[in-house]
């Protein structure tokens, strides 16, 4: 187990930046990064970015200097990759993620304003908060689990489409699409030896939708429940999902 750092030669903001990583696991960066007083915002879902005048503390603390291409083998090697576009945040990666059907994926948590690649995109959802500040969420009982309101793409819809479908289907709320905007996506890699529900389906798209309405009434009319709770009370509910952490930095 290793923390590793490349040199200082990214600029940035007025200052030339290095790239801290573990080549064990984030859990192990992430204590690494608490120790030295690297700022929690600096985290990239795989990696810090670190201003040169960090170099020589994080050095001194016990990072092993190396080359970028260096750091990316160890990351790909790891399964700790995770890769996005210019102006995304990445915000974690979990592994060996297990689904109901007896899949198995690894997944990028990325926040974007930008929707993923629609024509790989098999799901969508939606985090909808009321004018009060309490936020939508549906029980599935195929899934066991309160979730925000979404669901998989049926032939013919946009991801927008799907999550205001599915935000009606399940909750009785009628979202108007143009008050809905990208805020993340899911991005899912199969295990090899994995089956795989959706044939190049690899994205699930998350949108948000602030309401101007306190606490509009609820109908399910799937018969699931559904409920108004407050951001604690959401985020209790997801204490063991594998994307609490998108969901915390979606939350104001």
């Amino acid at each position: 187990m290793s923390i590793w750092i490349d040199p200082p030669r990214w600029p940035a903001h007025g200052r030339l930046w290095s790239h801290l990583i573990s080549d064990t696991s984030t859990a192990e960066l992430r204590t690494f990064a608490d120790e030295a007083g690297v700022p929690a915002r600096a985290f990239e879902g795989d990696h810090y970015d670190v201003p040169q005048e960090l170099y020589a503390d994080l050095l001194a603390a016990g990072a092993r200097p190396t080359t970028t291409a260096h750091l990316l083998q160890l990351l790909d090697s790891a399964r700790l990759r995770l890769r996005k576009r210019t102006g995304e945040k990445g915000i974690g990666r979990v592994l060996d993620v297990r689904f109901p059907d007896g899949s198995i994926a690894d997944v990028d948590l990325v926040a974007s304003s930008r929707t993923p690649p629609e024509g790989a995109t098999f799901a969508s959802a939606v985090v909808v908060q009321e004018a009060g500040g309490r936020f939508l969420m549906a029980y599935s009982r195929r899934r066991r689990e309160w979730s925000a309101p979404g669901g998989w793409r049926e032939p013919g819809e946009s991801p927008l489409t799907t999550a205001v479908r599915e935000t009606a289907e399940e909750t009785g709320i009628a979202l108007d699409p143009q008050a809905l905007r990208p805020v993340a996506y899911e991005r899912f890699h199969p295990h090899p030896a994995s089956p795989w529900p959706v044939p190049g389906g690899r994205f699930l798209a998350v949108f948000r939708c602030d309401l101007t309405a306190s606490s509009p009434a609820l109908t399910a009319p799937e018969g699931e429940p559904a409920e108004w709770v407050d951001r604690e009370s959401m985020l209790r509910r997801y204490a063991e999902s594998w994307w609490l952490p998108l969901l915390t930095h979606l939350l104001p």
